[in-house]
């Protein structure tokens, strides 16, 4: 087995981490007696050698054969370990750049393949079914590999080892030249479409796809009858799939592109099997959160979850009605009659579904939401997040809760009814950091939380909490006049937060010369960010001496720095000759539905220009009827920058044509 292992440089080769030399003492410990230790060398063996994927280095090329070797010796227990790196170091192999491929990867799988082809023979099902993961993940021509696999086909009695091979024969005769095999392995898939096993089926749906890509719609109800039974469980046991229900289910709707909802819609279809329905409402939320157009043909299955009897079914319709929000506003007694179901996901939040049902009356401005958010501010036990949470946007539905300010944000109609309780709460935080997020929704809420002011005051005197109360402040505007003298006292060289005090000043009292000066020196030392720059919009005609500089900053490389210094330079200014094209260049990908996070203000600040920014309306004219969702965030969160980024659109368009 260890034949050359001394031989080869290892110190002067590299993985991702470093040099390669402690790969061949990794390399022993695969093959060491203590299974525990073997299994997590061979993970730490992927993490050097594939990590992250993106590129084959040249340890990796080294490596093969000997990982080879182990993963054909029976006594090694972590064998299927090493040949999951195998495969994806050779799917990765058929993707990476030439620049990132290591020049030995090619020669070392060469001779490697003879290798994975006999262990299609091995007397454990389980090497047989990863070898056959590893053989259609690679890029070698089909007539190279399919005979081989179909010789396997052949002698095969394992069901989860036949679903493998099914599909590294669809992969393997894809690719040129198949030889004199590829006919019959399009004939055998072709064959299996009507075979009496429904997983069989839809392994060759899924292999034969790519080819015929129309096909998977033609044969929905084959689909559908497949994922849906009990065999699916199958797919568990397999190399390349390794999920259960949840995860078949995301993978065959892969097969569906656009937002048709009809596979969608099939698993959504009542089902006895609790994991079943936690599933299709997982797909559910897949698929919304990437399409609009789903929501109307599937909010009434939906509603029909709400009294599923697995709480966790119970908790996922009600967020998807929440996510929907507004455009699931007529079902809102629907989530009112979760309101005191106190069942609890098995999560380590442990949400209850009357919290998701709160979110969703929330969302939906219902007030029947306020008596239990009360109960939620002033202390109650809270499943909602205790922090901000962002998601990345992805195929996959995050499923949750926000935080409890994030909730309240939503309410700005409903201030007077739960402003007392705020002002309770802010009394007794001594934590500054809830105390600042609760202040950033009064803040959001500007005059609608002018009864919070005499609490606010109260906080400007301690130096923990004085920031948390000029934030909400100079979002409440002139009400909070009151505060001027001791915002004006924190405007001073050795307070890191003075222009903070400076910006509430002006917004409370509508005097600009601290901000100007705490601003203007911020700007002339090249130290402003783009919220600053924002701020020093809201200054107006104030800012105008601060123009040349402003001009300049319209070209810095930060998107968000351009697109601050742009609305900054128009609102000092007036200047549209130099800020809308700076705006509009920003948002010309919206068009193309690429939505990044400085789109939206770009798009706000173009509304506020107004005619001047037809250009900008007349390329984001057909945003509006967009499907696909603008965001580029997952969760809750993006159906929300949805929602905000057509409603600026919207604003733009009006005030373009003003």
């Amino acid at each position: 087995m260890w034949v050359g292992v001394d031989a080869v440089d290892w110190a002067g080769l590299r993985h991702n981490y470093g040099s390669a030399e402690d790969v061949p003492e990794l390399l022993r410990r695969c093959a060491g007696p203590d299974p525990d230790d073997a299994e997590y060398a061979s993970s730490e063996l992927l993490n050097l050698l594939f990590h992250q994927g993106g590129r084959v280095c040249s340890a990796a090329s080294a490596a093969l054969p000997f990982v080879l070797r182990l993963a054909a010796t029976p006594q090694v227990s972590s064998r299927c370990a090493l040949l999951e790196t195998v495969a994806l170091l050779v799917a990765e192999a058929g993707r990476a750049e030439a620049r990132f491929l290591d020049p030995g990867w090619a020669p070392a799988w060469g001779r490697a393949l003879p290798e994975l082809l006999r262990l299609l023979d091995d007397p454990e099902p389980e090497i047989r079914r990863a070898a056959a993961d590893v053989l259609g993940a690679c890029d070698d021509p089909g007539e190279l590999v399919l005979p081989g696999l179909l010789r396997s086909w052949e002698a095969e009695a394992d069901p989860a080892t036949r679903l493998e091979l099914v599909l590294a024969l669809g992969r393997a005769a894809l690719r040129a030249p198949a030889g004199a095999c590829g006919a019959e392995a399009f004939g055998l898939l072709h064959g299996l479409l009507d075979a009496p096993q429904p997983q069989l089926r839809l392994a060759a749906v899924h292999a034969l796809a790519p080819a015929d890509p129309g096909l998977p719609a033609r044969r929905l109800d084959d689909v559908l009858e497949a994922v849906r039974d009990p065999s699916v469980e199958l797919w568990h046991h397999t190399s390349s799939v390794q999920a259960g229900v949840l995860g078949v289910h995301h993978w065959t709707s892969e097969l569906f592109a656009g937002p048709a909802p009809d596979f969608t819609l099939g698993v959504l279809a009542d089902h006895h099997d609790d994991e079943q329905r936690i599933a299709a409402l997982a797909q559910a939320g897949a698929l919304l959160s990437r399409w609009r157009s789903p929501a109307a043909p599937l909010l009434p299955r939906l509603v029909g979850r709400l009294d599923d009897p697995v709480a966790e079914a119970r908790f996922r319709a009600v967020e998807l009605l929440a996510c929907l929000g507004p455009a699931a506003a007529a079902h809102a007694d629907g989530a009112a009659s979760l309101l005191t179901d106190g069942a609890v996901r098995a999560t380590q939040r442990r949400e209850s579904v009357g919290e998701a049902a709160l979110w969703a009356l929330a969302r939906m401005n219902d007030p029947r939401c306020l008596p239990g958010l009360i109960e939620l501010i002033v202390g109650a036990r809270s499943g909602f997040a205790s922090h901000s949470a962002y998601h990345p946007a992805s195929e996959w539905h995050h499923v949750g809760l926000p935080s409890l300010p994030e909730v309240l944000r939503h309410l700005p109609d409903h201030a007077d009814a739960l402003l007392p309780a705020i002002c309770d709460r802010i009394g007794a935080l001594t934590d500054d950091r809830p105390l600042h997020r609760i202040c950033e929704t009064l803040a959001e809420w500007g005059p609608a939380a002018a009864k919070a002011v005499p609490r606010l005051l109260g906080l400007l005197e301690d130096d923990r909490t004085w920031s948390a109360a000029a934030t909400a402040l100079a979002g409440i505007g002139r009400d909070g006049a009151g505060a001027g003298d001791p915002l004006l006292s924190r405007v001073r060289p050795d307070e890191p937060r003075a222009e903070l005090a400076a910006w509430a000043y002006w917004r409370v009292c509508g005097e600009p010369g601290p901000a100007l000066e705490v601003l203007g020196r911020a700007l002339a030392e090249q130290r402003i960010r783009h919220p600053e720059l924002r701020r020093l919009a809201g200054l107006g005609a104030h800012a105008a001496p601060h123009a040349d500089r402003l001009r300049a900053m319209t070209a810095d490389t930060d998107p968000w720095t351009r697109v601050e210094a742009a609305h900054a330079l128009w609102a000092a200014t007036g200047d549209t000759e130099n800020t809308v094209p700076v705006l509009t260049a920003v948002v010309r990908d919206l068009a193309e539905g690429t939505c990044l996070p400085v789109v939206l203000p770009a798009v706000r600040h173009l509304a506020r220009i107004g005619h001047a920014a037809r250009p900008a309306a007349d390329l984001l004219r057909g945003v509006t009827t967009h499907d696909r969702r603008l965001r580029s965030n997952g969760g809750w969160r993006g159906f929300t920058q949805d929602e905000d980024i057509r409603s600026a659109v919207r604003e733009l368009l009006d005030a373009a044509s003003a």
